[in-house]
């Protein structure tokens, strides 16, 4: 399998470091970016976050609080800040609508599509992120916004576009030791047709049976520290 195929697989530890330790070839090579990806996921979900590094959309109510809690950590650059409003009716060609319905003989619109949303982006000076951008810290990050945003009304909400995530070669030891050892016990289950299970099967051997899902105990341990953090 191609080099560039392979550094694309959805993983917390490099799929050629997988089959060195395990001493696995290239025969080998699709199960193991099932059980490689497979884990992974499966460690996000028990962690209760996205732990590889990607682009975020966020959005968070905005009550007057200052300080915007971001879900995803940590926190390696953020890309824009906008704020998110009601206005009355911006057509984009600078119209209010009844103005826009007159110079076209229409019908004028109903007052309740009067108001739309709108964005306005946020200056960098206008805010900073708690911890610093590009720290290791494995902790909630934060927005901390300017006092000078209180002074604008109107604004019902904060998007946050941002990286998060550990990105390649940085992934901590531990995250990357429970990726090989879920991925590793996931493979030999699946060569036994028993993949991420126990082997506790329901249904009696009837068609539909299905096999109850598990992680081991020391994966769980592994993971403790990167469960999802509320402060």
């Amino acid at each position: 399998m191609g080099q560039e195929k392979a550094d694309k697989i959805y993983s917390l530890i490099p799929m050629a470091e997988f089959k060195a330790v395990l001493g696995i070839d290239d025969r080998d090579d699709k199960l193991v970016i099932f059980c490689l990806e497979t884990a992974t996921k499966a460690i996000e979900h028990y962690c209760k976050r996205k732990l590889l590094r990607k682009r975020h959309f966020e959005w968070n109510d905005y009550d007057g609080d200052l300080l915007i809690p971001l879900r995803e950590y940590p926190v390696s650059r953020v890309l824009a800040v906008y704020l998110i409003g009601s206005v009355k009716n911006p057509h984009p060609c600078g119209f209010l609508t009844s103005e826009f319905a007159q110079t076209r003989g229409l019908s004028q619109t109903p007052p309740k599509a009067l108001v739309t949303a709108a964005s306005m982006p946020l200056e960098p000076d206008f805010y900073n992120v708690i911890p610093d951008c590009g720290t290791d810290y494995d902790l909630p990050f934060s927005l901390s916004l300017s006092r000078a945003i209180q002074r604008k009304s109107g604004i019902s909400s904060i998007k946050a576009v941002y990286w998060a995530g550990y990105s390649e070669g940085l992934v901590p030891a531990d995250l990357s030791a429970a990726c090989l050892e879920l991925a590793s016990w996931n493979m030999n289950r699946y060569k036994g047709r028993r993949v991420g299970m126990t082997g506790n099967v329901r249904g009696g051997g009837k068609d539909g049976e299905h096999f109850e899902m598990s992680m081991p105990e020391n994966v769980k341990q592994l993971l403790e520290p990167y469960r999802r953090k509320v402060i």
